[in-house]
């Protein structure tokens, strides 16, 4: 076997800002770390901790500028340079250090002139751990009655006062060099996944790779900011290995896999993720946008990814969900009007923990204030965020121990009451892939 030493990097390719050490990972059938590179140091005679023998999932320490990231990761979205719901010292406080920013909403507010005054984002938000920001290409497909998409760019209408904005490649660059992020994600030509459109889709991974280029040549801070690559390609896998293979060739510090999350089956996103990992060097972090339930997060480890953000967490929370290892509870149900117990039994977040340090909220205080006052979302938000790191914690912890595939086995049937019956046929069939039986166990 062969193990991973931590890497300094020399250019945009493999750059200073960034450092990945793989830890331990579980494998099916890799016989060796694949390099991209020849500047990343192996050592061969050695053998990766914890190796596991079925599953993709990897464990890895990434360190960034505003410190290190214990990786495989949930990200939370402070979109606008805020997380619903909680303060930076909060959000702190569940142990996150990577949240993500979107270059889109903070060029149109504040503004580009208001994050070169401050000095960049963190110092807006008050947040010294480490961003990273989405370039605006999703935009193209949630805001797409207000953009245009040329070669030269995007132009939108400001949702705020409705006046166009251009975005490019250079000036998506700009933007994130403002805002000072530790991960800066390219400007991408996002398609929704669903599209019938084939001759649309190759246009959008072509030009996402030309775009690329120019993002590599705008980008002026590549001493303390790391610019990802973003695989397009839609459901067509070939696509999606041709892109990948264009972007593996620009060499950036790490690699996204985007255009996800737009309404394919899961079937299909368990395909492209896998299709992509398999080409994908192991001494990089993986990254897949936009992505955050916990049965998504829990298989796509399996299948090699590292990173993964969404919204939804914090969205569910506004509507009195809270997120448990049974399941989602809506709280705002009668059923738990008379409920005195926490919001999940066991749960170490601020919210559950009795006695000090802890506010021992109850379901009842919940119900009693959810749909009136803010205080309901609120530590809904704290709760689910908790959650999520917390299930990426007790992930890697398990690839660290080689036990991965036990916790697959275990987070399904409390999930489903260990009545297989109710397993998702996408997840079954996913995991089988990689060596995880979750029928015939």
């Amino acid at each position: 076997m062969w193990i991973a030493k931590r890497m300094a990097s020399t250019n945009v390719g493999s750059s200073p800002a960034l450092t990945f050490e793989l830890v331990a990972r579980c494998s099916v059938s890799i016989p060796r770390l694949r390099t991209l590179t020849h500047n990343l140091h192996v050592i061969p005679g050695s053998h990766v901790n914890g190796l596991g023998q079925t599953t993709r999932a990897r464990a890895s320490i990434l360190t960034l500028p505003h410190g290190q990231v214990q990786l495989p990761i949930f990200m939370p979205v402070a979109t606008q340079a805020s997380l619903k719901g909680l303060t930076p010292e909060q959000l702190e406080e569940t142990g996150c250090r990577l949240c993500l920013n979107n270059t889109y909403h903070l060029g149109l507010k504040p503004g580009q002139d208001v994050l070169d005054k401050i000095g960049g984002a963190h110092k807006l938000q008050g947040w010294k751990h480490n961003l990273l920001t989405d370039s605006g290409g999703f935009q193209m497909v949630s805001l797409l009655k207000l953009a245009k998409i040329t070669e030269e760019g995007v132009r939108f209408l400001s949702p705020h006062d409705g006046s166009p904005m251009l975005l490019t490649p250079e000036h998506s660059m700009s933007l994130q060099n403002s805002i000072g992020s530790d991960i800066m994600m390219q400007l991408d030509d996002v398609l929704v996944t669903t599209s019938p459109d084939a001759a649309r889709m190759r246009e959008a991974m072509e030009r996402s790779v030309r775009w690329l280029d120019r993002c590599i040549a705008a980008h002026k801070n590549p001493k303390t900011q790391n610019l990802f690559c973003i695989i397009q390609g839609g459901l067509d896998l070939e696509m999606r290995r041709e892109c990948t293979r264009e972007m593996l060739a620009r060499d950036t510090p790490g690699i996204a896999i985007g255009g996800l999350s737009g309404g394919e089956a899961k079937t299909d996103y368990c395909r492209v993720v896998e299709t992509c990992t398999e080409l994908l060097p192991d001494l990089k972090p993986r990254y897949v946008m936009g992505i955050g339930y916990p049965e998504d997060l829990v298989v796509s480890v399996a299948l090699g990814a590292d990173m993964f953000d969404c919204v939804w967490p914090t969205r569910t929370a506004r509507f009195g969900n809270a997120i448990t290892k049974h399941g989602v509870l809506n709280i705002r149900n009668w059923r738990y009007e008379n409920d005195y117990g926490p919001i999940e039994e066991g749960c170490g977040c601020i919210c559950c923990r009795k006695g000090e340090g802890g506010l021992g909220v109850t379901r009842a205080f919940i119900n009693h204030n959810a749909g009136k006052e803010t205080v309901a979302a609120h530590l809904l938000s704290i709760h689910n965020v908790w959650y999520q790191l917390n299930l990426m914690k007790d992930i890697r912890q398990a690839v660290i121990e080689d036990r991965y595939p036990a916790l697959i086995r275990q987070f399904f049937g409390d999930l489903y009451d260990y009545d297989k019956s109710k397993y998702p046929e996408w997840a079954v069939e996913s995991l089988k892939r990689v060596g995880v039986d979750l029928i015939n166990e």
